[in-house]
């Protein structure tokens, strides 16, 4: 069995830090494995990520649907103003 050292280890303020990267899949292997170590080990930080991930999700869906063209002429003539 290996030993745990604390700097094996993420704090939960390293782990929200790292949360954006880690649901863009832009950690490095060390850093994606520390990330998920302690989300298998963190409750709030497990349920703080599947909060996230449905709300990307969400947008995502949302940014599928074509904007109606009340809404785009309303924008328009709010961003002419400026």
């Amino acid at each position: 069995m290996t030993e745990t050292h604390d700097h094996d280890v993420l704090t939960c303020e390293e782990a929200i830090r790292l949360l954006a990267a880690y649901l863009d899949d832009e950690l490095d292997g060390d850093s994606r494995g520390k990330m998920e170590d302690h989300l298998q080990r963190c409750r709030s930080c497990f349920s703080r990520h599947e909060f996230e991930e449905g709300l990307r999700a969400q947008l995502a869906e949302l940014g599928k649907e074509p904007v109606r063209p009340e809404f785009r002429e309303r924008i328009g003539d709010l961003l002419s103003r400026f």
